[in-house]
């Protein structure tokens, strides 16, 4: 079975808010927070090794460290082939900073998008670009509705209720 079908098991298959779900996630986001405060010291050095050597690095069991893989793999400059990973599977972490914010607001992950590291990569007026885009990008904005006696927006010049709004 692929290590990533694994963790998702594990981690989705519990309810978030049992004891066990919490458990689960406390130790995840605790040991997430440690690795993304060592990337983020040193931003210009792009991690490889094989999964299992990464989580030897960064102290992780090798389960939270696909679910890690999982999370960070969409601000990835290059994704790593997490689908069929296995344990030596050889992956980079070369990271795309303002992806990795934007994704982090995304998850609503205030554990990570305020670290202080983040003062020294991305300036303040940056990182509130990032958060109000990724906001934004949430927001449904619906048009304006026809009404019956407006013109029909078909462009036949007729009233809506003649035309399409029949």
């Amino acid at each position: 079975m692929a290590l990533l079908q694994d963790w998702r098991e594990y981690a989705y298959g519990v309810d978030i808010n049992s004891k066990a779900g919490k458990a689960i996630w406390g130790k995840y986001f605790a040991e997430e927070k440690a690795v993304y405060e060592q990337l983020l010291a040193q931003p210009e050095v792009v991690v490889t090794g094989t999964v299992k050597e990464l989580a030897e690095k960064y102290n992780m069991e090798l389960k939270y460290m696909v679910g890690f893989l999982d999370g960070i793999n969409e601000s990835l400059k290059t994704p790593n082939p997490i689908e069929d990973m296995t344990e030596d599977t050889q992956v980079s972490l070369d990271i795309d900073l303002e992806q990795l914010y934007y994704h982090m607001v995304e998850a609503k992950a205030d554990w990570l998008y305020e670290l202080p590291a983040w003062d020294g990569l991305l300036t303040q007026e940056r990182r509130k670009e990032l958060y109000r885009e990724q906001k934004k990008s949430g927001t449904v904005v619906k048009g304006k509705k026809v009404g019956r006696n407006d013109p029909c927006p078909c462009g036949s010049g007729r009233k809506y209720k003649q035309c399409c709004g029949r």
